[in-house]
């Protein structure tokens, strides 16, 4: 390495050393000659003990001069060092902000150097923990906030990480469930073979269903050795949703499938009698019309509910929302059934309480959605029995009730009875598209109500549709 001698400080040693050179050959030559003369004057020896004694004099001054001088360059350069020392400590243990280091102007080229060198790396340092600071608080938010349940695990198996769509889904806090076995956390056999699987492995996509809530899961395992060595990842999407919607796809597939191949292949019967003969005889020919004309009614009930439904839940069908009477909905939807309950010897009756606030809704689809639960009420209640609709406020909703003594329905279909195209085992005899349920719901969503049954088989139904009421304030 190559030796540098600093001006500043070697020159305090080369002036000290001067100034004793300048004495040692002015003064001391004077000296010498008055010592001399002295002893010429007064004829004894020459003593140079006064020389002797100034030269020691003069050289112990310079040497007092030059270490004072470097006690005093040495100590405010140890102040400087103390101080780069410190912010070194300072810098290791993570505390940049503290690091505030002072010019060094007198201090040598290599100190400023290196203090303005340290300054800089704290500098950077700190910009760089806070940009990781921030990233790392980016990541956190969106992993915490994520759909998809997440759970990180080491090599040991010890639960690293969990958010909180994992929480959810095996009833867990993160922090009980941080360094706790992965076993623990997860409960489920399978689950765990696929995190063993994968902690060694490739990646791996198992689907699954789980819990008492049937929820249906796709479970990814991603090993993470090259990000993060040992760790692996286990990624759960809930596609219960979508699963249920592909049910209900393979249901209305099948369902309307079967709704149309019955008045089809009824039709098709028809045709062929006719074109074997049953034309020339004008009574058969007649009744065998009548049928296809039943058929093809039918059929139009079928497709005109279709395009109903679609342009309800498309949102293009025009509602004329009205403030209106409650009791005037009932009495209007009572008097339009009451002639084809009697028919069948079905007793309907109705109240109302007078004091019923006013609805927001439409006169003529609420009257739509009576007449739907009415019908089913007399196509499932047998002879003698009786239907009864009610209405009663709830907070801010007015409930609408219509109930039956009829067959009920079974509770394995309580919950889709308003899907399209569902039926219960004892409607499927009793004819009708299925979508009648179906558009009551989506008429009453409409209105911001919500409609729902309830029903002990063999004692009769009871179903239920709120309408909002207008309130003072709210007269939109």
């Amino acid at each position: 390495m190559k030796m540098r001698i600093h001006s500043r400080i070697a020159w305090p040693f080369i002036l000290t050393l001067v100034l004793i050179l300048v004495v040692w050959l002015i003064v001391l030559p004077l000296l010498e000659q008055s010592a001399y003369q002295k002893a010429l004057t007064s004829g004894v020896p020459v003593d140079f003990s006064l020389v002797r004694n100034f030269a020691i004099l003069i050289s112990l001054v310079g040497l007092l001069g030059g270490l004072g001088i470097s006690l005093l360059y040495t100590s405010r350069y140890v102040e400087d060092l103390k101080m780069l020392t410190e912010a070194a400590k300072e810098l290791g243990e993570g505390k940049y902000q503290e690091i505030n280091l002072s010019p060094m102007r007198n201090s040598p080229q290599e100190m400023r150097e290196l203090s303005e060198a340290l300054q800089k790396t704290a500098y950077q340092i700190e910009d760089q923990i806070t940009a990781l600071s921030k990233e790392r608080a980016m990541l956190s938010a969106v992993l915490m906030q994520m759909t998809d349940g997440v759970v990180i695990a080491d090599d040991t198996g010890r639960v690293q990480l969990l958010n909180k769509a994992a929480e959810r889904l095996f009833s867990i806090h993160e922090a009980e469930a941080l360094n706790r076995s992965i076993v623990e956390v997860i409960r489920h056999h399978r689950l765990v073979e696929l995190w063993e699987e994968t902690r060694s492995g490739p990646a791996k996509t198992i689907t699954m269903e789980m819990g008492s809530q049937h929820k249906y899961l796709q479970v990814v395992g991603i090993p993470l050795g090259e990000e993060l060595p040992g760790r692996s990842m286990l990624l759960f999407q809930d596609l219960t949703q979508t699963h249920r919607l592909e049910t209900i796809r393979r249901d209305f597939v099948s369902n309307i499938s079967h709704e149309l191949r019955t008045p089809m292949a009824g039709l098709k019967a028809i045709s062929e009698t006719l074109l074997d003969g049953a034309l020339e005889d004008p009574t058969v020919a007649r009744n065998f019309v009548l049928r296809m004309d039943t058929e093809v009614d039918n059929l139009t009930q079928m497709v005109n509910e279709l395009l109903e439904l679609s342009r309800i839940e498309s949102g293009r069908s025009n509602f004329d929302f009205q403030h209106i009477e409650p009791c005037r909905l009932i009495q209007k939807s009572v008097d339009r059934m009451a002639l084809q309950a009697e028919r069948v010897g079905l007793t309907l009756s109705h109240d109302c309480p007078v004091d019923l606030p006013l609805v927001f809704a439409d006169p003529d689809r609420i009257t739509q959605v009576f007449i739907n639960l009415i019908h089913n009420a007399i196509k499932f209640t047998p002879n003698g029995g009786r239907i009864h609709v009610s209405a009663f406020q709830d907070g801010q909703m007015v409930v609408f009730k219509v109930s039956d003594n009829g067959v009920g329905i079974a509770s394995k279909d309580i919950t889709r009875i308003f899907e399209r195209f569902y039926k219960a085992d004892r409607a499927r005899s009793g004819g009708g598209t299925g979508l009648g349920l179906s558009i009551c719901r989506h008429i009453v969503e409409a209105h911001g109500g919500k409609i729902w049954a309830e029903s002990v088989e063999d004692s009769g139904s009871d179903f239920y549709f709120s309408i909002p009421v207008v309130y003072p304030g709210n007269q939109n």
